[in-house]
């Protein structure tokens, strides 16, 4: 039986951003985005060695439209820019160490930036010229997720589109022409990736009016070959937790997965439940964090909320979960919260009474290596470094916009911090020195 009561939350209506999707707007998120200091395109030509894997479905266009239609987007802007931008706040001997990689919806670039807020590194690599033939969406105009690598290269996701790696100068290494959504995951070694894919199906038994997308972890190699995939559909209705999957909200993303994590070699097992290697999912649409058992192609844990629509959930050495709640403090109002596996006790660690953090669409909270926390407020465009009290140390208000007049500060999708010594960022800091 499963771990713990399964707990149902009631579902919700579409909310207001996906209104800024629709008509003259959409177009505009996907032809008006600018950065303040975008660097220059990249040559037209690629390098030698660039190439592309092709899908196996008989009718891959046809199966990656119907994906991306029913798909949940994520809106490039939502909340009216304001005047106050870029690194707000830093106490320099209370804060951490490092550079921080950001990614937005202004574009398709990823940028390196010292606590200081001086761009340190930028990459930039638009879709159309890394997928040319390929059908463009909102989505595919800025990079979802980015992750510097130990050589100085970036590996980032267009959002529905593919994955690309870049090196050091904004050069192509490889493309992977495919429908990654929302996150990936790189082993320490580098040697392989795992990221989240979707297909549309038909499923009359849990959706009748119509087809449904069914998500799957993918596996590749580190030059972009896939190697395995599995349904994340499917390990939930070979496991003792399948009644998570009724009810089912309105929309055909059914689990909009959203965050995918291999458990390490070392660190806690919660009462023995997790074994190194795991998988750690979190699917918003059920307002479910779920453990896999890859080996088995099965759902070892998984708890349906109290929180709702979360993001990015972290094992810690404690054996809680952290995550960013979206929408489970009540509507308006967001929190990062600590759960307890066994038993769903919810912990707020931030923000404190009187503080405001709100987003509705992503959210990110990252624990640093101090005890700090990383935590992006997305829609409002904001990164907040917090210490153990709940003090925010180190502040960034993104200066980038979207919007068909600029109006919008661009979604802040991520931001992840890197040590001083993470062999990336020295690689990039020699090859920039004079």
């Amino acid at each position: 039986m499963p771990a713990g009561p399964i707990h149902v939350t009631p579902r919700r209506r579409l909310l207001s951003w996906t209104a800024l999707l629709g008509g003259a707007l959409a177009l505009s998120l996907s032809l008006g985005r600018f950065a303040p200091h975008a660097a220059p395109d990249p040559a037209e030509t690629s390098p030698p060695g660039w190439w592309r894997l092709a899908l196996a479905e008989a009718d891959p266009r046809r199966d990656e439209e119907l994906a991306r239609q029913l798909s949940l987007p994520y809106a490039a802007g939502v909340v009216p820019a304001s005047d106050r931008f870029g690194v707000r706040a830093w106490a320099p001997a209370s804060a951490g160490t490092g550079v921080n990689l950001y990614v937005s919806g202004h574009g398709p670039e990823a940028i390196l930036m010292a606590m200081d807020g001086q761009v340190r590194h930028r990459w930039r690599y638009p879709f159309e010229r890394a997928f040319p033939g390929r059908a463009t969406t909102p989505d595919t105009g800025f990079f979802r997720r980015a992750a510097l690598l130990s050589d100085g290269s970036l590996l980032a996701m267009y959002q529905g589109g593919g994955l690309i790696r870049l090196d050091a100068a904004s050069r192509p290494l490889w493309t992977l022409a495919a429908t990654p959504y929302n996150d990936f995951w790189v082993a320490p070694d580098e040697a392989r990736v795992l990221y989240l894919d979707k297909r549309a199906v038909t499923r009359h038994d849990l959706r009748a009016n119509g087809p449904l997308l069914e998500d799957f972890v993918v596996t590749i190699d580190g030059a972009g070959r896939e190697l395995a995939r599995f349904s994340l559909l499917a390990a939930f209705e070979a496991s003792p937790f399948r009644p998570l999957l009724e009810p089912l909200g309105p929309t055909a993303d059914i689990f909009h997965s959203n965050r995918i994590a291999v458990l390490p070699e070392r660190g806690p097992r919660p009462g023995g439940a997790f074994r190194a290697g795991d998988l750690l999912v979190s699917l918003r649409e059920i307002d479910t964090l779920a453990v896999l058992d890859p080996a088995g192609r099965t759902v070892r844990w998984a708890r349906r909320g109290p929180y709702r629509r979360q993001h990015e959930p972290h094992l810690l050495p404690s054996g809680r979960f952290l995550l960013f709640d979206n929408l489970g403090a009540g509507e308006g109002r967001s929190r990062v919260v600590e759960v307890d596996p066994a038993s769903g006790e919810i912990a707020v660690r931030w923000p404190p009474p009187g503080v405001e953090l709100w987003s509705e669409q992503a959210g990110v909270v990252r624990p640093l290596d101090d005890g700090h926390l990383l935590v992006v407020e997305s829609e409002r465009g904001a990164a907040f470094e917090v210490d153990a009290d709940g003090g925010v140390v180190w502040e960034f208000r993104s200066p980038h916009r979207a919007g068909p007049r600029h109006e919008l500060v661009a979604v802040l999708f991520d931001v992840v911090r890197y040590p001083p010594d993470h062999p990336g960022v020295r690689r990039l800091a020699a090859t920039q020195a004079p």
